[in-house]
């Protein structure tokens, strides 16, 4: 096995053998769990209000009992909680070395130290792509169940799309947490970087700048916003991009010259 694959196959197991790997899944569940539990809500809101679950202010917010209302609350929660649950992997698999004070040996085995990024960064990646096809597979499946009117083939394949497209651009821009993990020696601050990132998405938004600022661009997709996705061109994803890529030259120019004294 190439340093490469041995660096791969210790990261996998790594995350592997976290309990953090439950808790993302667990976590994530919750998109279509809760998304079926307000369609079926919504599909009977007279009962619903009886008992006490949903108010008429609630009801006329959260639309209509459709397939496109259900889909539309999956893509919405991927880009807001998906963005965080996404972080808080990243900010493990980089900054845990460091709270784990494995760092100094792991600075120097003789595996070039962009090879453990690249590895890290495809571990986190895989992982992150593995919850969002997650989140597809239960959300038909539990909007089958619950049976959701308003369905059909083109709009199944178009919600498909999204949710990937959503979860791709989402994950593209989690470099820059492994790099304030580096930086930061830990976990707080990625953990801010991702809270701060939030708060500036919506700000820009609001602003209508959201179309230029990268880590708004997948909840403008998704509607979590509150705006369409009518803004978004080509510039917004190239942006997306290049902003990925630069926190992967950041991230892996950090490790090259980390010296890790403790």
């Amino acid at each position: 096995m190439n340093r490469f694959g041995a660096a791969l196959w210790g990261e996998a197991l790594k995350a592997r053998r976290t309990a953090l790997l439950g808790f993302s899944v667990l976590a994530i569940c919750l998109l279509p769990g809760v998304g079926g539990l307000f369609m079926i809500i919504l599909k009977d809101p007279a009962a619903a209000k009886g008992l006490g679950l949903i108010s008429t202010k609630a009801q006329l917010m959260a639309g209509v009992a459709d397939w496109p209302t259900y889909l539309g609350i999956l893509s919405q929660g991927l880009a807001v909680a998906g963005s965080l649950i996404f972080g808080l992997i990243t900010a493990w698999v980089f900054g845990r070395e460091f709270a784990e004070r494995t760092a100094k040996e792991l600075l120097a085995v003789p595996t070039p130290r962009s090879v453990i990024v690249a590895a890290k960064l495809i571990v986190t990646l895989t992982w992150a792509l593995a919850l969002t096809l997650i989140v597809i597979v239960l959300g038909f499946g539990v909007g089958w169940a619950v049976d959701i009117p308003g369905g059909s083939t083109e709009l199944a394949w178009s919600a498909v799309a999204n949710l990937l497209l959503v979860g791709a651009l989402t994950a593209l821009l989690m470099p820059w947490v492994a790099y304030l993990a580096g930086i930061g020696h830990g976990y707080l601050a990625p953990i801010g970087w991702m809270f701060l990132v939030l708060a500036l998405a919506q700000i820009m938004v609001v602003l209508g700048w959201g179309d230029l600022f990268p880590w708004s661009v997948p909840a403008l997709i998704s509607g979590a916003a509150g705006q369409s996705a009518a803004r978004l061109g080509w510039h917004s994803y190239l942006l997306v991009v290049l902003a990925g890529l630069a926190g992967v030259v950041a991230v892996v120019h950090w490790w090259r010259e980390a010296d890790q004294v403790r």
